[in-house]
């Protein structure tokens, strides 16, 4: 059933609302790295001198040009790190018109959700963000210690993140804070699998990028096929 619900978030990627958060997502993560990435550059150009006397050797001229180039493979290691967790964070920010494009065509006679509001979503989005990425710094030494273990433990680590994050984000809409909590207890053990089931092509480059949008639109899925047990008069 779960990969029922990503099939049908994959049928819908060409919705006008989905490709407008997908370029919202990834634009906005675009402009944070490389305002980042002029951040660090000026800052070495404040804190580092142009040129640098070292004893027997004289006056060296290329110090910060040379570490100005030098931070540059860092950045881009760290920005194909982090990709992906920011962009889910900026697409959470816009999550509801991913929700509300999937419960028009899917779900038409549920009614419109609650709208979460903009601070609401944003509070939400920033501790997912923050969690997400300290996460997966402190897992990165177990990443490399691990060997072949490593997706694993990766996928397993993100799975249950993002399935947490959304399953928390699609209930909130409908149930408030409270029963959002309750509904991912109950649930956790398909809450889990079909965050797995997203966490995987966090892996693949350029796919991944799709990962935010297609979580948002799975788990929503997912949320009115599991509430409709509790209505089976109403069918999706």
């Amino acid at each position: 059933m779960i990969f029922s619900d990503f099939s049908k978030a994959l049928g819908q990627l060409s919705d006008g609302r989905f490709l407008s958060v997908l370029g919202l997502g990834v634009g906005l993560t675009l402009a944070l790295f490389l305002g980042i990435f002029w951040f660090v550059i000026t800052l070495i150009g404040v804190f580092v001198p142009d040129t640098l006397n070292l004893p027997f050797i004289g006056e060296i001229t290329w110090v910060e040009t040379a570490i100005s180039w030098a931070s540059v493979p860092l950045m881009l290691i760290m920005s194909a790190f982090l990709m992906v967790p920011v962009a889910s964070a900026f697409t959470g920010i816009f999550l509801e018109r991913i929700a509300e494009a999937v419960e028009d065509a899917h779900y038409p006679h549920l009614g419109q959700a609650r709208r979460i509001g903009f601070a609401e979503g944003l509070g939400d989005t920033v501790k997912f963000l923050g969690v997400l990425i300290v996460a997966n710094l402190l897992a990165l030494v177990l990443y490399l210690l691990s060997g072949p273990l490593a997706p694993l433990i990766f996928w397993g680590l993100n799975g249950f993140l993002l399935g947490r994050e959304y399953a928390q984000l699609v209930a909130l809409r409908w149930e408030g804070a409270a029963g959002a909590r309750a509904f991912r207890k109950r649930h956790r053990a398909e809450i889990f699998t079909a965050g797995v089931l997203m966490a995987v092509p966090l892996t693949i480059p350029v796919v991944n990028l799709l990962v935010p949008v297609l979580g948002a639109a799975t788990f929503t899925h997912l949320y009115h096929r599991v509430s409709a047990r509790s209505r089976p008069f109403q069918s999706a």
